[in-house]
Formats: C-alpha cells, sequence, structure tokens
C-alpha cells in the first residue's frame, strides 16, 4: 500500500507542477499579449484623436491610419545626428520608446488579475519609469546645443516638477483606500464595493488624474500637440532634431506613453470592467475591444476638451497644476476624515 500511495503522491505532484508551469507559461503569454496591444493601438489613439479634432472643426483631417504611415516613412529614411551631440541623443529614443514598454508589465491592460511582471513594480515606480524616459528626452534636447532645445527642455521640466507631487499624492491616496500601490490589487479594492466608486475622494481623484494627464500628455490646455511653432513647443520640443529611425521611435514611444496613462486611469480608476477575469485566452482576446472602446470613449471626453478650451500662457500653466494639487490633497485629506 506504501508503495502505492507514494507513486499516486508523485503523479499528483507531477501534475501540480504541470499545471503551475502552464499557468506561469500563460501569464508571460498575455503579458507579451498587452505589449504588442499597446504598440499596435497606440498609433491608432493618436489617429483617431486628431481626425475626431478636425472633424469638430468641420475639417475633414488625415487618415486614423495616418500615424502609422508617418512611422512606416520615418523607420525608411536617413538618421542625421549632430556633430555636437553625444551618446545621451543616441541612447535617448531607445529610452523613451522602452519605459512604456515596462510600465505595460505592470499594470492591468487586458486582465484583472496579476500577471507574471505585476508585482515587479508598483503605480509609483511606474510613474518613475515613465519620468525617467522623459528626463533623458529633457537631456537631449539640450545636448545638441540646439537654441531651440534648451528653451522647451526648461519648460517641459516645469510641468514635470509641477506634476510629479500630483502623481506622489494621488498613489499615496489610493494606497490609503487599498491599503497596496499595485495596480491590480487596487483594481478590485477600489471599486468594490460600488459606494467606493462615488466616495469624494475617489471622484476628486479622477479629476487631478485626469488633469495630470492633460498635462503629461501634452494635450490643450497645458501644451498643443499641432503646434509647429518653435518658441512654442514644449512637449514636442524634445525631439526637435530627431530624424529617421530616433524621430519614430520618440514618436511611438510618446503615443505609447499616452496609452499607457489611459489604461491606469480607466482600468485602475474609473471603469475597470471589460477585462478577463479567467486565464481563458478567449475572454482575453475580447478585453482587446472593450479597451478599445473605452479609449474611444475617452478619446471623446477629451476631444470636447481641447475644443473647448485653448492654450494657456507659459505661466499659467503653474496654475493649472497647482490646482490639481490641490484637488489631489483635498482628495487625500478627504479620505482620511471621511472614511
Amino acid at each position: 500500500m506504501g508503495i502505492f500511495y507514494a507513486f499516486f503522491r508523485d503523479e499528483a505532484r507531477k501534475k501540480n507542477g504541470t499545471r503551475r508551469q502552464r499557468q506561469v507559461s500563460e501569464r508571460i503569454l498575455y503579458n507579451l499579449l498587452q505589449v504588442l496591444v499597446v504598440m499596435a493601438f497606440a498609433p491608432l489613439v493618436s489617429g483617431v484623436t486628431s481626425r475626431l479634432k478636425e472633424m469638430l472643426q468641420s475639417k475633414r483631417g488625415p487618415s486614423i491610419f495616418q500615424p502609422y504611415r508617418d512611422l512606416w516613412k520615418l523607420f525608411h529614411k536617413d538618421e542625421i545626428v549632430s556633430e555636437d551631440s553625444s551618446w545621451i541623443f543616441r541612447f535617448t529614443p531607445y529610452m523613451v520608446f522602452v519605459a512604456p514598454i515596462f510600465v505595460t508589465l505592470l499594470i492591468p491592460v487586458l486582465t484583472s488579475y496579476p500577471l507574471f511582471f505585476a508585482f515587479m513594480g508598483d503605480m509609483l515606480g511606474g510613474g518613475f519609469v515613465l519620468a525617467l524616459g522623459g528626463f533623458f528626452a529633457t537631456l537631449a534636447a539640450v545636448d545638441t546645443a540646439n537654441p531651440y532645445g534648451p528653451i522647451g527642455a526648461s519648460r517641459t521640466r516645469m510641468v514635470g516638477f509641477l506634476a510629479e507631487p500630483v502623481f506622489m499624492i494621488v498613489f499615496f491616496t489610493v494606497s490609503f483606500v487599498a491599503g497596496s500601490t499595485i495596480p491590480y490589487i487596487v483594481q478590485q479594492k477600489w471599486v468594490t464595493p460600488i459606494a467606493n466608486f462615488f466616495a469624494p475622494s475617489h471622484v476628486l481623484l479622477v479629476l487631478a488624474f485626469l488633469m495630470l494627464i492633460l498635462a503629461e500628455g501634452g494635450r490643450i490646455p497645458v501644451d498643443n500637440p499641432s503646434g509647429h511653432f518653435e518658441l512654442a513647443m514644449i512637449d514636442e520640443s524634445k525631439s526637435l532634431e530627431y530624424s529617421g529611425r530616433g524621430f519614430a521611435l520618440m514618436k511611438w514611444g510618446g503615443q505609447m506613453k499616452f496609452f499607457v496613462l489611459l489604461c491606469i486611469y480607466l482600468n485602475v480608476l474609473v471603469t475597470p470592467w471589460g477585462l478577463a477575469k479567467d486565464q481563458a485566452f478567449a475572454g482575453v482576446l475580447l478585453a482587446i475591444p472593450l479597451v478599445l472602446f473605452k479609449i474611444f470613449c475617452f478619446v471623446l471626453v477629451l476631444v470636447l476638451i481641447e475644443s473647448s478650451l485653448s492654450k494657456l500662457r507659459l505661466f499659467r500653466i503653474t496654475e493649472f497644476l497647482g490646482a490639481a494639487f490641490v484637488t489631489s490633497v483635498v482628495a487625500m485629506i478627504a479620505q482620511l476624515f471621511l472614511a
């Protein structure tokens, strides 16, 4: 009997080990699928946003697939590098491109359950990784000795300096509610039960994070993404000296960064529905159109905001981000005293 018991015990252990290996393999596969979704659809979000803005202004506008054509064209062009630039200028496009991909491994894009790399970093760490890409982009703008690059770089650092405290206060308030800053845990704790969704702290955080997305994404009223006047550029000035493959990576990285911020905003804080709840491959594939639908709804709101407001003057940006900071602080105070 002891021999039979040991045999069946070993077989059970083998089956459990095989099952764990399969689950790990599936989670790694889904992580890679999330990365592919972000890489593939980030330019589409940019194209849809531009097309809707033009349509709202009674213009025809470019095709929604124009960003793909632009990237294809840039990847096939020669790259011109200034003789005065250093390794920072050459390394920055790859850093800007990789940073959003790394954050994609940490956040819920398609699944509501943690994937393989979910606990490598929290929301605050993801924000620092995105800020690291922006930091290198600022250094690269100064590196070529172009007079317009340092002007835009200084403005970008000003916006980043004002936005980072808002990031930190938002994530600290989230940690008070969920007891964690891991995006997957926050998603489950924050909106369950439904009363948490309509709590004053949650509503204020949603508003503060929206203002933060407008600033970090270079959107109106902080910056005009379609502007081409060098003296007024903020976010676009960082890629002013790039061409060919480097410019393509900078553009693609910026589009992915905006897509990742939208995923954090929508899938974690605002609308956590539509994500796959089990490890069935069909459910993960079904989550792709649902997530894109949520992003499309947000793009409609974003287009209305940008079409209703004008770009702020430089020194009024501090007031805008100051209002976002005050809103996030009030959200934290509301959570502390009204919880």
